[in-house]
Protein backbone atom coordinates (compact mmCIF):
# COMPACT_ATOMS: atom_id res chain seq x y z
CA UNK A 1 0.00 0.00 0.00
CA UNK A 2 1.43 3.25 -0.91
CA UNK A 3 1.40 5.98 2.27
CA UNK A 4 2.80 8.67 0.63
CA UNK A 5 0.91 12.02 0.19
CA UNK A 6 0.77 14.18 -2.13
CA UNK A 7 0.66 17.77 -1.64
CA UNK A 8 -2.30 19.95 -2.44
CA UNK A 9 -2.10 23.22 -1.07
CA UNK A 10 1.14 24.23 1.31
CA UNK A 11 1.52 21.68 4.39
CA UNK A 12 2.14 24.90 6.42
CA UNK A 13 -1.77 26.02 6.20
CA UNK A 14 -2.60 23.48 9.08
CA UNK A 15 -5.65 23.81 11.39
CA UNK A 16 -5.05 25.75 14.84
CA UNK A 17 -7.30 24.53 17.71
CA UNK A 18 -8.60 27.30 20.27
CA UNK A 19 -6.81 26.27 22.52
CA UNK A 20 -2.96 26.34 21.07
CA UNK A 21 -4.06 29.83 19.23
CA UNK A 22 -4.92 31.57 22.30
CA UNK A 23 -1.26 30.27 23.79
CA UNK A 24 0.59 30.65 20.64
CA UNK A 25 -0.39 34.99 20.86
CA UNK A 26 -0.13 35.03 24.52
CA UNK A 27 3.25 33.59 24.35
CA UNK A 28 4.77 35.85 22.06
CA UNK A 29 3.37 38.90 23.64
CA UNK A 30 5.00 37.38 26.83
CA UNK A 31 8.08 37.37 25.00
CA UNK A 32 7.74 40.54 23.43
CA UNK A 33 7.56 41.81 26.65
CA UNK A 34 10.43 40.14 28.39
CA UNK A 35 12.48 41.17 25.40
CA UNK A 36 11.55 44.50 25.67
CA UNK A 37 12.03 45.16 29.92
CA UNK A 38 15.69 43.51 29.13
CA UNK A 39 16.11 46.18 26.29
CA UNK A 40 15.18 49.08 28.26
CA UNK A 41 16.86 47.75 31.83
CA UNK A 42 19.90 47.41 29.40
CA UNK A 43 20.31 50.49 27.86
CA UNK A 44 17.86 53.93 29.34
CA UNK A 45 17.68 52.34 32.78
CA UNK A 46 21.71 51.42 33.07
CA UNK A 47 22.47 52.90 36.28
CA UNK A 48 26.10 53.57 35.35
CA UNK A 49 24.53 55.69 32.51
CA UNK A 50 22.34 57.50 34.56
CA UNK A 51 24.40 58.44 37.46
CA UNK A 52 25.08 62.19 35.91
CA UNK A 53 21.18 62.29 35.13
CA UNK A 54 20.89 62.13 38.95
CA UNK A 55 23.13 64.01 39.69
CA UNK A 56 21.95 67.05 37.30
CA UNK A 57 18.22 66.58 38.00
CA UNK A 58 19.10 66.67 42.24
CA UNK A 59 21.43 69.65 41.78
CA UNK A 60 18.54 71.92 39.86
CA UNK A 61 16.78 71.31 43.59
CA UNK A 62 19.40 72.23 45.45
CA UNK A 63 20.58 68.97 46.72
CA UNK A 64 24.80 67.61 45.87
CA UNK A 65 25.16 63.62 45.66
CA UNK A 66 27.97 61.52 45.37
CA UNK A 67 28.53 59.00 42.74
CA UNK A 68 27.86 56.43 44.86
CA UNK A 69 24.41 57.75 45.81
CA UNK A 70 23.49 59.05 42.31
CA UNK A 71 24.08 55.28 41.88
CA UNK A 72 22.14 54.26 44.29
CA UNK A 73 18.95 56.12 43.01
CA UNK A 74 19.11 54.93 39.54
CA UNK A 75 19.79 51.26 39.85
CA UNK A 76 16.78 51.72 42.44
CA UNK A 77 14.71 52.15 38.69
CA UNK A 78 16.95 49.30 37.23
CA UNK A 79 15.83 47.22 40.14
CA UNK A 80 11.44 47.89 39.61
CA UNK A 81 12.15 46.98 35.69
CA UNK A 82 14.16 43.70 36.79
CA UNK A 83 11.10 43.18 39.39
CA UNK A 84 9.13 43.50 36.23
CA UNK A 85 10.54 41.14 34.65
CA UNK A 86 10.60 38.00 36.81
CA UNK A 87 6.43 39.18 37.45
CA UNK A 88 6.71 38.40 33.69
CA UNK A 89 8.92 35.57 33.72
CA UNK A 90 6.83 33.73 36.03
CA UNK A 91 3.61 34.14 33.61
CA UNK A 92 6.02 32.27 31.11
CA UNK A 93 6.56 29.28 33.07
CA UNK A 94 2.62 29.10 33.67
CA UNK A 95 2.58 29.10 29.62
CA UNK A 96 5.31 26.50 29.05
CA UNK A 97 3.68 24.43 31.66
CA UNK A 98 0.48 24.37 30.17
CA UNK A 99 1.46 24.27 26.53
CA UNK A 100 2.72 20.40 28.01
CA UNK A 101 -1.20 20.19 29.10
CA UNK A 102 -2.54 21.48 25.92
CA UNK A 103 0.00 18.69 24.17
CA UNK A 104 -1.77 16.22 25.90
CA UNK A 105 -5.16 16.72 25.23
CA UNK A 106 -4.87 18.16 21.53
CA UNK A 107 -6.59 16.29 19.00
CA UNK A 108 -4.07 13.60 17.67
CA UNK A 109 -3.46 15.29 14.16
CA UNK A 110 -2.79 18.33 15.72
CA UNK A 111 -0.05 17.16 18.00
CA UNK A 112 3.56 17.96 16.89
CA UNK A 113 5.01 14.60 16.61
CA UNK A 114 2.32 13.52 14.46
CA UNK A 115 2.66 16.59 12.27
CA UNK A 116 6.25 15.99 11.91
CA UNK A 117 4.93 12.24 10.71
CA UNK A 118 3.18 13.40 8.30
CA UNK A 119 5.63 15.29 7.15
CA UNK A 120 7.34 12.37 6.84
CA UNK A 121 4.66 10.83 4.22
CA UNK A 122 4.88 14.01 1.96
CA UNK A 123 5.63 12.85 -1.83
CA UNK A 124 9.29 14.03 -2.58
CA UNK A 125 9.18 13.28 -6.22
CA UNK A 126 10.52 16.68 -7.91
CA UNK A 127 12.47 19.01 -6.82
CA UNK A 128 9.74 21.19 -5.67
CA UNK A 129 8.21 18.92 -3.55
CA UNK A 130 11.74 17.72 -2.35
CA UNK A 131 12.34 21.52 -0.91
CA UNK A 132 9.07 22.35 0.27
CA UNK A 133 9.28 18.91 2.15
CA UNK A 134 12.39 19.58 3.78
CA UNK A 135 11.82 22.91 4.13
CA UNK A 136 8.33 22.04 6.26
CA UNK A 137 10.58 19.08 8.16
CA UNK A 138 13.21 21.82 9.48
CA UNK A 139 10.67 24.84 10.95
CA UNK A 140 8.56 21.70 12.62
CA UNK A 141 12.00 20.14 13.94
CA UNK A 142 12.81 23.48 14.93
CA UNK A 143 9.99 24.17 17.22
CA UNK A 144 11.48 21.58 19.74
CA UNK A 145 14.46 23.51 19.52
CA UNK A 146 12.07 26.32 20.72
CA UNK A 147 10.92 24.45 23.49
CA UNK A 148 14.26 23.60 24.64
CA UNK A 149 15.57 26.95 24.66
CA UNK A 150 12.22 27.60 26.10
CA UNK A 151 12.67 25.23 28.91
CA UNK A 152 16.00 26.37 29.65
CA UNK A 153 15.33 29.93 29.60
CA UNK A 154 12.13 28.98 32.18
CA UNK A 155 14.46 26.66 34.76
CA UNK A 156 17.29 29.15 34.73
CA UNK A 157 14.91 32.01 34.95
CA UNK A 158 13.74 30.38 38.05
CA UNK A 159 17.00 29.44 39.65
CA UNK A 160 17.79 33.48 39.26
CA UNK A 161 14.10 34.12 41.12
CA UNK A 162 14.89 32.15 43.76
CA UNK A 163 18.25 32.16 43.80
CA UNK A 164 18.79 33.58 47.46
CA UNK A 165 16.40 30.99 48.95
CA UNK A 166 18.36 28.12 47.89
CA UNK A 167 22.08 27.18 48.77
CA UNK A 168 22.82 25.86 45.95
CA UNK A 169 21.29 27.36 43.21
CA UNK A 170 23.12 30.52 45.33
CA UNK A 171 26.61 28.89 45.03
CA UNK A 172 25.85 28.71 40.97
CA UNK A 173 23.87 32.11 40.80
CA UNK A 174 26.79 33.26 38.30
CA UNK A 175 26.74 30.08 35.92
CA UNK A 176 23.06 29.93 36.29
CA UNK A 177 22.82 33.96 35.07
CA UNK A 178 24.96 33.29 32.13
CA UNK A 179 23.66 30.11 30.67
CA UNK A 180 20.32 32.34 31.27
CA UNK A 181 21.69 35.22 29.32
CA UNK A 182 23.06 33.19 26.70
CA UNK A 183 19.51 31.17 25.70
CA UNK A 184 18.05 34.22 25.85
CA UNK A 185 20.05 35.62 23.06
CA UNK A 186 19.47 32.30 21.16
CA UNK A 187 16.01 32.83 21.90
CA UNK A 188 15.88 36.37 20.02
CA UNK A 189 17.22 34.75 17.07
CA UNK A 190 15.44 32.41 17.04
CA UNK A 191 12.05 34.76 17.11
CA UNK A 192 13.53 37.11 14.46
CA UNK A 193 13.92 33.85 12.29
CA UNK A 194 10.65 33.02 12.98
CA UNK A 195 8.93 36.32 12.50
CA UNK A 196 10.50 36.88 8.66
CA UNK A 197 10.09 33.06 8.03
CA UNK A 198 6.43 33.91 8.97
CA UNK A 199 6.43 37.14 6.78
CA UNK A 200 7.96 35.68 3.76
CA UNK A 201 5.57 32.65 3.47
CA UNK A 202 2.65 34.68 4.02
CA UNK A 203 3.48 36.58 0.91
CA UNK A 204 4.61 33.66 -1.18
CA UNK A 205 3.80 30.22 -0.91
CA UNK A 206 1.55 29.85 1.97
CA UNK A 207 -0.49 33.12 1.99
CA UNK A 208 -3.09 32.92 5.00
CA UNK A 209 -0.45 31.11 7.53
CA UNK A 210 -0.53 34.88 10.08
CA UNK A 211 -4.34 34.91 9.88
CA UNK A 212 -4.54 30.67 10.51
CA UNK A 213 -3.01 31.74 13.70
CA UNK A 214 -6.09 33.50 14.29
CA UNK A 215 -9.12 31.79 12.82
CA UNK A 216 -7.59 28.45 12.78
CA UNK A 217 -7.87 27.81 9.53
CA UNK A 218 -11.00 25.13 10.37
CA UNK A 219 -11.82 25.43 6.59
CA UNK A 220 -9.11 23.53 5.27
CA UNK A 221 -9.01 19.83 4.77
CA UNK A 222 -5.25 19.39 5.52
CA UNK A 223 -3.53 17.10 2.56
CA UNK A 224 -0.52 16.26 4.98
Amino acid sequence: MNHRLTIQVSPFLQKHSSLIRIWHWLTFLTITILISTVLVASTALEPRKNIKLVQERLAGKGVTVSDDQAFSVAHSFDDKMWDFHKLVGFALAFLLFSRIIIEVVQPGDEKLRQKIKKGLLIDSQGADNLKLKKHYLLVKRGYYVFYTLLLVIVLTGLGIAFGHDVQFLNQNHRLIKQIHSFCQYLMYAFVILHLCGVIISDLTHSKGIVSGMINGNQRIDENI
